[in-house]
């Protein structure tokens, strides 16, 4: 199974510049339901759709295996589960050398932003230094998870972004 190297952050502002760069629609669908923190996706991601699932490798969520196979569209209709929603905007921001993909959240999440970093080795991943559009880092926060917060509305996690100091952002 391939192996991910990914490191997560709060955003404390939105990069000027944000509207300008690649964007996708993103809707996930996790499963099963009745699981608190569920791993296993079914992505719709712009135009390419495709299930997922992600283990944490030694309990560190910064490393984990990812296995992905790719969908039709038929295969993706047929497999609109009941499951737990989530909606965002995927912004492919260039910093430094590295894309950092931005995620606007939509609906009951909406005001959150999260930052991705995907890394091709580990001494690059802890080598990074959190680019200054960011709060703090989040990657070993369970429920900053996207099967966390799936199904989730801003109001129940707000305890965790207080912890940070987290004010709400939106796009102008």
């Amino acid at each position: 199974m391939p192996k991910e190297l990914e490191r997560t952050f709060l955003l404390k502002t939105i990069p000027k510049d944000l509207t300008k760069v690649r964007s996708k629609e993103i809707i996930d669908i996790y499963v099963p339901k009745s699981r608190s923190h569920p791993t296993l996706r079914i992505r719709k991601n712009g135009e390419t759709m495709e299930m997922t699932k992600k283990e944490p490798i030694d309990d560190d969520a910064a490393k984990q295996f990812e296995h992905t196979i790719s969908l039709d569209e038929e295969e993706f209709t047929a497999l609109q589960v009941d499951g737990k929603k989530l909606h965002k905007i995927r912004y492919y921001y260039e910093h430094e050398g590295k894309i950092i993909e931005i995620g606007l959240f939509k609906g009951a999440l909406e005001g959150l932003v999260l930052a991705d970093v995907e890394f091709s080795s580990e001494a690059e991943m802890n080598h990074f230094d959190m680019p200054d559009f960011c709060l703090a880092e989040v990657t070993q926060e369970e429920w900053a998870a996207g099967g966390m917060l799936c199904g989730k509305s801003y109001d129940e996690i707000s305890m965790h972004l207080e912890r940070f100091g987290y004010k709400k952002l939106y796009m102008r």
